[in-house]
């Protein structure tokens, strides 16, 4: 067996996913492309594509509604978010790419949602869908710079309150440390129960 292409099936102690979840993948990205149609702008499929789940790339302005269908649409039913990060393309524009890894429960398959956003542009919180995106949003804030629309408590959650910059951004400085002298002064309204 050839291993020199991240295509090539490699075995392993749950089996080939593309045998096992190929099929149902199909038929979840042609109920998605039906239902959403143009805002679905791209799909990558395994193992045509340099990937080992489907990723569907959405148009931000559809965002919203497309987590939300692969989230609660009977028969997707894609319900845990099990990651929510972003990735800094730059210099390519957009900028930016906000990425769910969605896992679904009932058909124990995953999936990859993409959408592209601009610098300074805003994404839609997805708080209402999973309480738990608001601290992976604040998370991408701090570490892109990348703001969520209706974000009710959009705060540095990883970096001193007092960092300049965003870390995970390419153009970033490698060495671009800041020392603080003193302690983060904490707001006793956060330890409010």
């Amino acid at each position: 067996m050839d291993h020199g292409d991240v295509r090539t099936s490699v075995p392993n102690l749950y089996g080939d996913w593309v045998q096992k979840f190929g099929s149902l993948w199909s038929g979840h990205i042609q109920v998605a492309q039906g239902k959403l149609g143009k805002a679905i702008t791209k799909v990558e499929m395994p193992p045509q594509a340099l990937t080992d789940v489907p990723i569907v790339h959405v148009a931000l302005d559809s965002w919203e509604a497309a987590v939300k269908l692969f989230q609660s649409d009977p028969g997707l039913e894609y319900d845990f978010l099990a990651d929510y990060t972003a990735i800094d393309e730059s210099p390519r524009v957009p900028r930016f790419e906000i990425v769910l890894n969605l896992f679904s429960t009932r058909h124990h398959a995953r999936v990859r949602l993409k959408t592209s956003v601009e610098e300074n542009q805003e994404a839609p919180t997805l708080i209402s869908l999973w309480p738990g995106a608001n601290w992976a949003e604040r998370e991408i804030w701090d570490m892109f710079g990348i703001a969520f629309k209706g974000h009710p408590d959009l705060r540095r959650i990883l970096m001193d309150q007092r960092w300049k910059g965003h870390p995970l951004r390419k153009d970033y400085p490698l060495r671009g440390y800041q020392f603080f002298p003193t302690p983060e002064t904490i707001d006793p309204k956060l330890l409010e129960s």
